[in-house]
């Protein structure tokens, strides 16, 4: 039945950004721990709070399972002499494994009989390994930074004060340098500190909470979320729900409660993601909103403590609140006197990067670029996307920006509204910054789309240009991001933008501030931008071979490579797939590395040549319609067709024939279907059972 084994880990208040990882480590970490030791359990908790991380382990085994170890020895005749004898083979192998001859067993294979030695190793008690194995496994958590404290070499989050660890009820013992492990915990910093013992984890559960400490985060969260609501509702709101806000405010806290607050009605003429951005980002306030989706001059704070009373707790948060939101609001005015067009000289102080100039050159650079895809794609457009690009870092030298740099763009968007510029150009200011995030929203203008993928296009090759590229985990300006967020407008827009020719653009307005060779950089930016795309394609259901073998042909048109792996899935559905793909398949390896030449129809000696010959004209006369009107399905539909004379073709005729001439032709009949067969995929990457 197994017993259950609970760990709580006390520590100063750890930041809130390290505890989900932590208790997805902890999980990932004792699995692969009790894998290793071979000891079975049941359900994995993990748990935290700003003081504590808590393990749970349901079901752990008393006893480490038997570990049987089999060698096979030598032949049974290299074993034994003539007369049955045990040679010394035979003796050395058994003293080798540590048994007896005669314990020794003898197996058939199909080389011969051979000696097989079987041993079974008795596992070890739970309680005898785990002081070793927790030993291990505190320090090895991993975190974003680690300290030291005090004199000791033992490096955690934050300073671990008392280490609480019991299996089945009784201490695991051992030592973290100067720290004990033992059967006590402690309650919230302030309103229950002192020590309490704990038998089992239905009792740490229960004594915890006696303490003024919720220890699971789940539970924490739907109080608060509770909590807020209600005190939102209190003043006629709801609070406006943001899952980040959420969970970080759930981890900077052990025993939540909610009080309300409010500020003058005066701050709601601010723009609405100034106010948000205040109580959010800065306060970790939730903003309270009426039905209507309208800011309330009101907000909601969670407090790490039950307040004596609520209202001096609210009075000194809205002293902070109002703080913050007279200083936005002087930036807000301050702002406003110098209009954004004037700014944008003012980037010439701001270097975007040493070794790719100012942001006033950065703008210069995309403007150029947003103006190039502009006459490509929307050249009706194109006055409105220049004066976009223009304007669309111009709020890097505001006052509000500087102290708010999550609201670049947002801000751009307000003040240019303000100084009177067309909508399309302030919302094209804001979307160009759009996707922020993995999965987030795109830009819904065309204007906003083109800008943005001028800009990211000139981050990605600037920095692939200067070698300033992603290494390993190490991104620090964002560069995969950005390229998701092109090939995610591209796709979602439909754009026909080829990514060679738009790194080719981009490469020329940057002549002069690369290091290193153009050709070595479209390269390397196309690859980097493959990998991306191919991933997501993978994550998001795609087969991975119908992908690459998509990709291989023409990485750089990513709407039509879409369509492709659409229509190919289809393909690989049908269920004469298999002897299709493997057909062709065939045809890649006779022809590898074959350069290829015309096909002379004179020289054909055999009827299945010239049957596939005429096959292969119509069809790609018809397979080439389907291409140029992006019907792929149809295209591949047609293609098929091709299967039974090319299979008639490899039953009677041999291509690598001693005659040069006419093994020639064999090879640029064959190379010229798989080049038809190319246009859509490389079928030599797709995954069949045959080759």
């Amino acid at each position: 039945m197994g017993k259950e084994l609970l760990l709580e880990i006390g520590t100063e208040e750890i930041p809130a950004g390290f505890l989900p990882k932590a208790c997805r480590d902890m999980d990932e970490m004792i699995r692969r721990e009790f894998a290793t030791a071979r000891i079975a359990h049941g359900q994995v908790r993990t748990m935290a709070t700003p003081r504590r991380l808590v393990l749970y382990v349901e079901g752990v085994a008393e006893r480490q399972e038997d570990q049987v170890i089999e060698k096979m020895g030598p032949a049974r005749k290299v074993a034994y002499d003539d007369k049955g004898n045990p040679t010394k083979a035979a003796l050395g192998f058994a003293r080798g494994q540590g048994i007896d001859l005669c314990d020794m067993e003898t197996i058939r294979t199909d080389k011969g009989e051979y000696l097989f030695a079987r041993k079974r190793i008795p596992g070890g008690r739970t309680a005898d390994l785990l002081p070793d194995l927790l030993a291990r496994f505190i320090p090895a958590i991993p975190f974003r930074k680690s300290m030291r404290w005090s004199d000791l070499s033992l490096r955690f989050a934050r300073p671990i004060h008392w280490i609480l660890a019991l299996f089945g009820g009784e201490v695991v013992p051992f030592r973290l340098e100067t720290l004990a492990s033992g059967d006590t915990s402690r309650g919230h910093r302030f309103m229950a500190p002192e020590a309490f013992a704990v038998k089992d984890f239905a009792d740490y559960l229960v004594k915890t909470r006696e303490h003024f400490v919720v220890v699971d985060p789940e539970e924490r969260k739907r109080t608060i979320l509770e909590e807020a609501q209600k005190a939102a509702q209190a003043v006629g709101g709801s609070i406006l729900r943001n899952e980040d806000l959420l969970e970080t405010v759930t981890f900077l806290v052990e025993y939540p409660s909610a009080v309300c607050g409010s500020f003058d009605r005066e701050f709601l003429e601010l723009p609405k993601e100034v106010l948000i951005t205040s109580m959010m980002s800065h306060q970790k306030y939730f903003p309270v909103g009426d039905a209507a989706g309208n800011l309330l001059p009101h907000f909601v704070t969670i407090n790490n403590t039950l307040a004596r009373d609520p209202s001096v707790v609210a009075r000194g948060n809205e002293k902070v609140i109002r703080a913050r939101l007279s200083d936005a609001r002087f930036f807000f005015t301050e702002d406003r006197k110098i209009p954004l067009e004037r700014r944008v000289d003012d980037l010439n102080k701001v270097v975007f990067h040493s070794l790719l100039g100012t942001s006033r050159e950065k703008v210069e650079r995309f403007r150029k670029l947003a103006a190039w895809i502009a006459r490509r794609l929307k050249p009706e457009l194109a006055d409105s996307v220049d004066r976009a690009a223009f304007l669309a870092k111009a709020d890097l030298d505001t006052q509000m920006v500087g102290e708010f740099a999550e609201l670049q763009g947002v801000m751009g968007r307000e003040y240019a509204l303000l100084a009177g510029e067309q909508p399309a150009v302030a919302r094209a200011i804001y979307e160009h910054y759009l996707p922020t995030a993995a999965g987030g929203a795109l830009p819904q203008t065309d204007e906003g789309a083109i800008v943005g993928i001028a800009d990211k296009t000139d981050t990605i090759v600037g920095f692939f240009g200067v070698n300033v590229v992603p290494t390993g985990t190490a991104d620090p300006y964002a560069l995969r991001r950005q390229a998701l967020g092109i090939i995610n407008i591209i796709l979602d827009r439909g754009y026909d933008l080829r990514l060679d020719f738009l790194i080719d653009e981009s490469l020329a307005i940057l002549a002069g501030k690369t290091k290193r060779k153009p050709a070595e950089v479209r390269s390397d930016v196309l690859e980097f931008f493959r990998g991306r795309f191919d991933n997501q394609l993978v994550s998001q259901g795609h087969p991975y071979d119908v992908v690459d073998a998509v990709l291989a042909t023409d990485p750089a048109d990513l709407v039509r490579s879409l369509r492709k792996i659409e229509a190919m899935e289809v393909l690989k559905s049908q269920p004469d797939f298999e002897p299709l793909a493997t057909s062709f398949k065939r045809i890649g390896n006779i022809i590898k590395g074959f350069c290829g030449g015309d096909v002379k129809p004179e020289l054909f000696a055999a009827p299945q040549e010239r049957e596939l010959y005429a096959a292969y004209l119509a069809v790609s006369r018809r397979a080439q319609d389907h291409i140029d009107r992006d019907d792929f399905a149809a295209a591949l539909k047609e293609m098929a067709t091709l299967r039974k004379p090319v299979d008639a073709f490899f039953d009677a005729v041999m291509v690598m024939v001693d005659d040069r001439q006419i093994c020639f032709n064999r090879q640029s009949l064959l190379a010229a279907i798989s080049i038809l067969f190319r246009s859509v995929a490389d079928f030599s990457k797709l995954a069949t059972e045959t080759v």
